[in-house]
């Protein structure tokens, strides 16, 4: 083995060693009180550091199967410049983008410091606005929780419950309270949430959609059952998502086969590697191999596949009335990829577009539009 190899392979043994070691600092410095290693990544360097070593010790295996010719020591020199240039290369490429993913993905409590956006809060109820409500607290196993808000309608025989949805990093405060008071104007009782990671759920990731189908199932069974509990089995039930919301919603039908009577999708998105793509684009971060990287960085990371996480496909799952909500000037995603989401679903569909509204609720942009619009939805609910 040439020497190159032999340096390559001893980089992948320490990489692989590293997180021992790290994990032995950490261990150290929490108990000094220098640090909280609670609020530290290490199964996700953990698990850069064993891509990463593995890496390094199969590319010593492979360049170290050719023997270098003694009467052409120019051979050797090559082969050093390659073995050293890959190893930048590799790393320079996956490690800003494992960063990256793992701050995209993942939120911090106040006052705690690492990677991630601080986790969103509300900055209102819904009694600021003079309007009444309850809170009601969902738990999921022995430690986490979904926390929503229900506004109930004021007319005395309700039309059914409007379930909404936030989009990414969105909360019920800041996303959900005037669709909600539209929805209970109509006649509808209706149930905020908020995803785990933001407002007052638990936890502390963000998964565009992959795992918050399940919090869209968790809330969609309880309202479900509460219905039958009160002799109103039959009422209809409406889910209504923003952005991240429409993919946890069409998720939801497509692998949890639930039923919902109606959906409302504004701002949707067709496929994630588009979305991550159109986000890079704005910010002129070249797309390629920057989309793939970071996909694959935050796939390892939740232990999700977000290759395959399209809501076009889902869509095909949709046997209900839907409604699609999108703004002409959205700048993530282009109408056409609407047209060919609303193509796709099976049921009854109607397209709504607006020609001044961007990535925004058009409820926010021109209520009037929106307000028509979801009222003649729902008349044949």
């Amino acid at each position: 083995m040439t020497v190159p190899c032999k340096r390559l392979l001893n980089v992948g043994f320490l990489t692989l060693l590293a997180p021992v070691g790290l994990t032995v600092a950490l261990v150290v410095l929490h108990l000094l009180g220098a640090v909280n290693a609670w609020v530290f990544p290490l199964v996700q360097v953990g698990a850069f550091c064993l891509f990463g070593g593995t890496g390094c010790i199969v590319a010593a295996q492979v360049l170290s199967r050719r023997p270098v010719p003694v009467s052409r020591p120019i051979n050797h020199q090559r082969r050093r410049q390659l073995c050293w240039g890959l190893a930048i290369l590799l790393f320079s490429l996956n490690f800003p983008a494992y960063l990256l993913a793992h701050h995209m993905t993942h939120v911090r409590s106040p006052g705690q410091i690492g990677l991630g956006v601080p986790k969103p809060s509300h900055s209102q109820i819904p009694s600021d606005r003079g309007v009444f409500y309850g809170t009601r607290t969902l738990p999921i196993g022995q430690s986490r929780w979904l926390e929503t808000w229900e506004i109930p309608t004021q007319t005395a025989v309700p039309r059914g419950t409007v379930i909404l949805f936030p989009g990414n990093l969105g909360t019920k405060s800041s996303q959900l309270i005037p669709p909600a008071q539209s929805f209970a104007s109509l006649g509808f009782n209706t149930v905020l949430v908020d995803f785990q990671g933001v407002g007052g759920s638990s936890g502390n990731t963000v998964t565009l959609g992959i795992a918050e189908a399940q919090d869209v199932v968790t809330v969609f069974n309880d309202v479900k059952h509460r219905n039958v509990v009160q002799g109103n089995g039959d009422s209809p039930i409406i889910l209504y998502g923003v952005s991240m919301g429409t993919a946890a919603i069409l998720r939801a039908i497509a692998t949890q086969n639930i039923t919902p009577d109606a959906i409302v999708l504004e701002l949707p998105f067709i496929r994630l590697i588009d979305a991550v793509k159109s986000r890079l684009r704005y910010h002129k971060i070249p797309t390629d191999p920057t989309a793939t990287l970071l996909i694959f960085w935050a796939s390892i990371q939740h232990g999700i596949n977000g290759f395959s996480h399209n809501p076009i496909n889902y869509a095909k799952a949709v046997e209900c009335p839907t409604l699609v909500i999108h703004g002409a000037q959205d700048k993530w995603t282009p109408v056409s990829d609407i047209e060919a989401l609303v193509q796709t679903i099976p049921a009854t569909k109607q397209l709504v577009v607006s020609a001044d509204a961007g990535h925004h609720q058009l409820i926010g942009v021109d209520r009037p539009l929106w307000d028509a619009s979801v009222s003649n939805f729902l008349k044949a609910i």
